[in-house]
């Protein structure tokens, strides 16, 4: 093969290519114009449905991942939208993105329970940021409620991870909901206690106390009569931030004003958990 060979083919080549780009520079102008108008109205919308559900006083992690929701689907419409405009096929690119959607969606159907259960929670709002609650054997106050998991702060400063799912479709427990909480105290005395003069002791120390509420007044009761002891209930009511020290006071002095009445306690000394 020649040189003029190779030339009138690399010039048949340059015709065929500038016959190409007059034909298509109308589409590629288009999608490209398309694109960056798609790209700016997303912006707009975008945060103009974060303004709106600002004040409309939205959960700012639902209002977050609506939003985000939102941002990623017009960007997969402006992409099929600007890859159509070029001439692409996208029936069978539709195709394949919905054929991988499902395999997701089926390889993270726990993820999509998480997922499920932080919307209801979110919605439904069976607790807040701040709140106490008791949830699947754990206790803690809750520092975040994510997408997927809460995260609750223990006692003892630990964090615990909760998936959204399980903890949306258990028993949930609020201890911060109503903004006052009853502690159930039970002592165990001797039976030569006067029972009388025992109510009366606690009862003083229950009105002594600065955290114990007035209303709903505290009240002292017989919880039960066992082979060895008499069970008295004490059931006092406090605000939530002063509920853990009150409990506390309450047990410690009753305790010391048996002492001092000579009333004997008996080797058992709890919190009941009943009503």
């Amino acid at each position: 093969m020649n040189k003029e060979h190779y030339i009138y083919s690399f010039e048949e080549y340059w015709k065929e290519f500038e016959r190409l780009l007059i034909n298509y520079s109308p589409k590629i102008v288009s999608a490209f114009v398309i694109l960056f108008i798609g790209l700016y109205a997303i912006r707009f919308l975008n945060r103009l449905t974060r303004k709106i559900m600002v004040k409309r006083d939205l959960d700012p992690t639902l209002s977050k991942f609506l939003a985000d929701l939102l941002l990623w689907a017009l960007r997969v419409l402006l992409f099929i939208t600007f890859i159509s405009k070029l001439g692409v096929e996208t029936s069978s690119f539709v195709a394949i993105l919905g054929a991988a959607g499902l395999a997701v969606g089926l390889s993270l159907q726990g993820s999509l329970s998480n997922f499920a259960g932080g919307m209801l929670i979110i919605l439904f709002k069976p607790f807040r940021v701040g709140d106490t609650i008791f949830a699947q054997n754990v206790e803690g106050t809750v520092s975040e409620i994510q997408i997927f998991v809460t995260k609750l702060i223990t006692g003892n400063n630990q964090t615990i991870f909760i998936p959204n799912g399980i903890l949306s479709n258990g028993v949930i427990t609020n201890y911060s909901l109503l903004g006052i909480r009853r502690a159930d105290l039970l002592f165990s005395l001797s039976y030569e206690t006067n029972i009388k003069t025992a109510k009366d002791i606690v009862m003083q120390v229950l009105q002594n106390h600065p955290n114990v509420l007035k209303n709903p007044a505290p009240t002292v009761t017989v919880k039960d009569l066992s082979e060895s002891a008499i069970h008295l209930a004490i059931k006092p009511w406090a605000n939530n931030a002063d509920f853990g020290d009150m409990c506390s006071d309450i047990l410690e002095n009753c305790k010391e004003a048996f002492d001092e009445a000579g009333i004997v306690i008996q080797p058992f000394v709890r919190e009941s958990s009943k009503n």
